[in-house]
C-alpha cells in the first residue's frame, strides 16, 4: 500500500477516536490486519475500503487519493487471462471469482461491486447493497433509506414491522436470487457458476422454519452439503476429498436426534423434580 494512504487511515482513525483493537472489531478482522495497512505492508480489500469510508464518513476517491503516479499495466499482460465485457473493458477470471468484480464508470462516484459479501452498487442517486448482512437502499434523493436484516425492517431508521422479516413467507428471497443471478449473468456473463446462488433458496426458508420450530431437522442440510461439494469443485478443484462432505449428513442429523433426546430427558427430569413439592402442598391443604 502508498506509505500516505497509509498514513491518512492512521489520521482518520485517530480523528475518530478509535484504537487498532477498536477498528478491527467493528471491521471484524483482526488488529494484525490493522496494523499492517497502517504500516504500508498490506491493502484492504474492496469490501473493507467501502466499510472504512462509510465508517469514517468519507469517499473512497478520498479515501484513495495519492499524488504518486499509478503505473499503467503493459498491453500484453492487461491481455493475458482476460475476457472482453460489453463496452470493451476486460477482466480476468480471479478478479471475478476471488475479490468479486468492480465495474465502474468514468464518474469516480458511480460503481458496481460483486463478490462473495455481496453485491453492492452505487451512483448519484443513491446506494444499494445486498449481502449476507441484509439489504441496505440508501435513496440520495429522496433523502430515504431502507434497511432489513434479521432483526426486522427499517425505514429512515423506525422499525416498520416487527412481524416483517420474522416470516419466512413475507422475504421473497426467490425473487432476490433471481435477480441477482441476471445481473451477475448479463454484465459478467457468469452464468455459470452463478447458478448455484439458486441453492440458497431452499437452505434460507429451511433455516427460517428450522428457527421458527425450534426443530433444527428442519433445515435443509443435505442441500447446504452439496452447495459445499459443487464450490469446492468449481473454485477449488476438489472434487477429491471434497465428496467428505457428504459424510457429514447423517452425523449432522445424528447429532440433531441426539441433542433433542437430552432436551426431552431434562424437561422429564425437571417434572419429576417439580412432583413431589406438589404432591406436599397438596397434603398441608387437607
Amino acid at each position: 500500500m502508498n506509505i500516505e494512504i497509509a498514513n491518512r487511515l492512521v489520521n482518520l482513525r485517530k480523528e475518530h477516536n478509535l484504537s487498532q483493537e477498536a477498528l478491527a472489531e467493528k471491521l471484524g478482522i483482526s488488529r494484525q490486519a490493522v496494523s499492517k495497512w497502517e504500516r504500508a505492508e498490506a491493502s484492504p480489500d474492496t469490501d473493507n475500503l467501502i466499510l472504512l469510508a462509510r465508517l469514517y464518513g468519507v469517499s473512497l476517491d478520498e479515501l484513495l487519493k495519492t499524488e504518486d503516479e499509478i503505473p499503467m499495466p503493459e498491453r500484453s499482460e492487461q491481455l493475458e487471462g482476460t475476457d472482453n465485457l460489453k463496452d470493451g473493458s476486460t477482466y480476468s477470471e480471479k478478479e471475478t471469482w476471488g475479490d468479486g468484480v468492480n465495474s465502474g464508470s468514468n464518474d469516480k462516484d458511480e460503481y458496481v461491486h460483486v463478490g462473495f459479501q455481496g453485491v453492492h452498487v452505487k451512483d448519484q442517486n443513491g446506494e444499494v447493497h445486498v449481502g449476507w448482512d441484509g439489504i441496505h437502499v440508501d435513496d440520495k434523493k429522496k433523502g430515504d433509506n431502507v434497511h432489513i436484516d434479521k432483526n426486522g425492517v427499517y425505514v429512515n431508521g423506525e422499525k416498520y414491522d416487527k412481524e416483517w422479516f420474522s416470516h419466512h413467507r413475507h422475504f421473497p428471497m426467490g425473487l432476490l436470487i433471481t435477480v441477482i443471478y441476471i445481473v451477475i449473468g448479463c454484465m459478467w456473463n457468469a452464468w455459470h457458476p452463478g447458478w448455484l446462488l439458486f441453492f440458497l433458496i431452499p437452505i434460507w426458508y429451511s433455516l427460517v422454519d428450522a428457527i421458527e420450530k425450534r426443530n433444527a431437522s428442519h433445515f435443509a442440510y443435505p442441500v447446504l452439503a452439496t452447495l459445499v461439494f459443487l464450490c469446492l469443485g468449481f473454485f477449488q478443484f476438489a472434487w477429491h476429498p471434497g465428496w467428505v462432505v457428504f459424510l457429514t449428513i447423517p452425523l449432522y442429523y445424528s447429532l440433531v436426534e441426539y441433542l433433542k433426546a437430552e432436551h426431552r430427558r431434562k424437561q422429564d427430569r425437571d417434572v419429576n423434580l417439580q412432583q413431589p413439592g406438589e404432591e406436599s402442598a397438596g397434603e398441608a391443604d387437607e
